[in-house]
């Protein structure tokens, strides 16, 4: 295996890390206290050497990240790495291989975590002691840096073993397919506007409530944003439901309201009141999700054993080909934009759908 080296100066990596094509790529972060992923450690692995890579130095890596965006990265569940360096860098690779997905495509599961892939294919047990560690401590303990080093060291190998397998079923395409959607922006873009649909129990909400709801949200996302502190420090999700449930009128009655902090109340009260006030009209007209009829429900459930008939013949499981909520949105909505419908679905699954769809 590749040897190991923790790097404060990337400018001592850089010409190295210019010429390789791929490289295994992880990282570890913080965002329990923060809104934002805050960037703690980058591992890197090439063909020669394993390197974890400190992000948290006074330092310019304007060039290293330029130079680590050239290759190829080889990631393990690359959704979250991908957001944090984006987020922090501003910047993510041309070219992506996750092998996560390559995996599934396999057979194997479509969740299989890094460790369980590394025992399958290798035999070999990584150890799984610091999965809590406080990554911002410097200096960092030598046991934690050859855990973290543990996560990019088999990268490649598996790159090389599960292209193979996969250029043998004619699959290679449909994993670098599949990794290569992880790279779009809008994945990892951040708009108050939107923030109404990550509030649980809103989903019901019509009218004016809805309104309010997705107001209160919106604020509390930029407030969120500006402050760098986690939604629900800012304001409870159903202390939100509740305000715009019971749209209280004055400042007694939002102090009464059950869950309503002390504090929250005198430092954004006249805000929150502003909002239940003169709430966004654009949300009033909003209607929830409709309730499938029984023709529907008999089309859904035919469309599900269909996906499943194809993903038992193929050997993967049937959520790599189309999910329930993608099958329900072209029935119910006639969504043709989901991925079922696009690149290697569409001939494998996507024509028999839209088919069976449109009788």
């Amino acid at each position: 295996m590749p040897d190991f080296q923790f790097v404060s100066d990337t400018y001592s990596i850089l010409e190295t890390l210019k010429k390789e094509s791929s490289v295994g790529v992880d990282t570890e972060f913080l965002r329990e206290k923060t809104f934002f992923a805050r960037l703690c450690l980058v591992q890197i692995s090439t063909r020669q050497t394993t390197w974890c890579v400190d992000p948290l130095r006074p330092h310019d890596y304007k060039d290293f990240w330029e130079a680590l965006c050239d290759s190829q990265w080889v990631v393990h569940s690359a959704r979250q790495d991908i957001e944090v360096i984006y987020q922090s860098a501003g910047q993510m690779p041309h070219e992506l291989f996750d092998t996560q997905i390559a995996a599934a495509f396999l057979g194997k599961a479509p969740q299989m975590g890094y460790g369980n892939l590394v025992e399958d294919l290798f035999d070999t047990q990584l150890p799984k002691a610091h999965t809590r560690a406080d990554w911002s401590q410097r200096p960092l303990p030598a046991e934690l840096l050859e855990y973290a080093a543990d996560d990019v060291t088999y990268l490649l190998p598996m790159l090389d073993l599960l292209s193979e397998e996969l250029d043998k079923l004619g699959r290679l395409d449909w994993a670098r397919e599949d990794s290569m959607l992880l790279l779009d922006p809008a994945l990892y873009a951040v708009d108050p506007a939107d923030a109404i649909d990550r509030v649980k129990g809103a989903k019901n909400f019509r009218g004016k409530r809805r309104a309010i709801a997705a107001g209160l949200a919106a604020w509390r996302e930029e407030q969120a944003i500006q402050r760098d502190r986690p939604r629900q420090w800012i304001i409870r999700d159903n202390t939100l439901l509740d305000i715009a449930a019971r749209q209280p009128k004055d400042m007694k009655a939002l102090q009464a309201l059950d869950g309503m902090s002390p504090k929250v109340a005198s430092r954004n009260g006249e805000k929150l009141l502003a909002i239940v006030r003169n709430p966004e009209s654009g949300h009033a007209d909003y209607e929830p999700p409709r309730i499938p009829d029984e023709d529907e429900k008999a089309l859904l459930k035919k469309l599900q054993r269909i996906v499943r008939q194809k993903a038992d013949e193929i050997g993967i499981a049937a959520e790599l080909l189309a999910s329930r909520k993608e099958l329900a949105a072209a029935i119910m909505n006639g969504e043709r934009n989901s991925r079922m419908f696009q690149g290697f679905r569409q001939p494998l699954i996507g024509d028999t759908i839209a088919k069976a769809i449109d009788g």
